[in-house]
């Protein structure tokens, strides 16, 4: 299938990355305050995708998002959703704990969404390029040829060096992990700056993002803290229709699991990340 790209070609000033807002919508304010606060446009707002997940305001979050403006690619939920399809498509081994859970939160999820919002899912690109100072970058959810694959810091870079030659970038931002880093080799940067809906499995309920500034050399990726009204959160997800250790999470920064995660990134479970 034919993938949409949209080049939006340079951009100038503060961009800010940010990926899996999961329908977390008090997150999702707190990031559009930063924005306002950092003077920085909506066009400069940049989302890797899945802003439907865990959380228990999807609706709500989207139409958040519409009326903000910011741009975004498709995650493999957005996919989902637009096609009628019976599961959010995350790729979870089947019978895994992910994977029933997913059978809680998704169908959640596609209850609530109005036709508005599925007629807007249907408006956002697959991929969206851009440029700065001659730097270019190419955003994607999983990886270019793979809307679910699962990519982290030790993904070996052979991996992720495809990803770079097919899309002729210098900078891949990409989500879907649920975890910030940074990867350089060859003078190629993978810069995943993590998701807001979500903790980042570090023990802490604040969640991430990231901003670079074209003013700023040498080029330089600013991971951030979010702090937002996790508690609230929380206290909506506790409705009997989602999982409860997803809400146990948003308070205590601890995954429920570690199925996707290599290794590495298992022996990082809540240790204060370092990027």
């Amino acid at each position: 299938m034919d993938k949409t790209i949209v080049d939006i070609k340079n951009l100038s000033g503060k961009v800010l990355l940010f990926g899996g807002v999961y329908s977390n919508l008090q997150a999702l304010e707190a990031l559009i305050a930063v924005a306002v606060s950092e003077n920085i446009p909506p066009e400069n707002c940049i989302c890797t995708g899945d802003m439907v997940g865990y959380c228990a305001q999807p609706e709500e979050t989207i139409q958040l998002f519409k009326h903000w403006n910011a741009r975004s690619i498709v995650g493999n939920v957005e996919i989902q959703l637009r096609n009628n399809e019976d599961d959010c498509g995350c790729d979870f081994r089947e019978g895994s704990r992910c994977d029933n859970f997913s059978q809680q939160w998704y169908p959640y999820a596609k209850s609530k969404l109005s036709m508005d919002s599925l007629s807007y899912l249907n408006t956002i690109p697959d991929h969206i390029k851009f440029q700065i100072n001659n730097q270019k970058f190419t955003v994607v959810h999983g990886s270019y040829f793979n809307i679910s694959e699962f990519i982290f810091k030790s993904t070996p870079w052979e991996t992720k060096q495809p990803n770079f030659e097919a899309t002729e970038s210098d900078i891949i931002i990409a989500g879907h992990s649920g975890l910030p880093f940074q990867h350089k080799e060859n003078n190629k940067l993978w810069v995943n700056p993590g998701v807001i809906g979500m903790p980042a499995n570090d023990g802490q309920p604040n969640v991430w993002y990231a901003i670079i500034d074209s003013n700023t050399e040498p080029f330089s990726v600013n991971f951030r803290k979010l702090t937002y009204n996790h508690s609230l959160t929380k206290k909506l997800m506790l409705n009997g229709l989602l999982p409860e250790s997803y809400a146990k999470t948003i308070t205590s920064g601890i995954w429920d699991n570690m199925e996707i995660l290599p290794e590495a990134e298992r022996l990082l479970q809540g240790k204060a990340l370092i990027l």
